[in-house]
C-alpha cells in the first residue's frame, strides 16, 4: 500500500480499515481533476482533487478539501471506506462519534437533575 502525505498512524489505520472490508487498491479507478473553489492560482492549475469509484460496489468519492493532491488522496480514501462501511450496514465513525456525543449528553442531563450537597433540599434544616 502506498502511503499519503499523513502521520505513519493514519497510513496504518486506513491499510487496516481497507482490509479488513476487503477494499483492494486494483478495484478503485483513481483520476485527479482539478478543484474548485478557494485556493486562487493554486487549484486552478494544479489536478489536485481525487475522483474515487470502487469498482465492485459503485461507490464514488469526490475529494478536493485541501490543496494538497497526496493529502486528498489519503481523505478520499478515508471517505471511501466510511461510505462502504454505511452501504454494508456497518457501524462508522461517524456513527461512534455521535453515539459518544449522545451518552455525554444523557450523563450530563442525569448530573444536573441530581440534587447538588450545596442544595436547600440536600442538606438539612439547621434552623429548627
Amino acid at each position: 500500500m502506498q502511503t499519503y502525505a499523513v502521520s505513519e498512524e493514519k497510513n496504518r489505520w486506513l491499510q487496516q480499515q481497507m482490509e479488513a472490508l476487503d477494499i483492494r487498491e486494483q478495484d478503485i479507478e483513481e483520476k485527479f481533476v482539478r478543484s474548485s473553489g478557494k485556493g486562487g492560482q493554486k487549484v486552478n492549475k494544479t489536478s489536485s482533487c481525487v475522483y474515487l469509484r470502487h469498482a465492485p460496489t459503485g461507490v464514488e468519492v469526490k475529494c478536493m478539501k485541501d490543496r494538497s493532491q497526496s493529502i486528498n488522496r489519503f481523505l478520499a480514501r478515508r471517505e471511501l471506506v466510511e461510505k462502504i462501511k454505511k452501504a454494508r450496514g456497518l457501524p462508522t465513525d461517524e456513527d461512534a462519534e455521535r453515539e459518544r456525543i449522545r451518552k455525554q449528553k444523557l450523563k450530563r442531563k442525569r448530573r444536573a437533575q441530581r440534587p447538588s450537597a450545596g442544595s436547600a433540599k440536600a442538606s438539612p434544616d439547621l434552623h429548627d
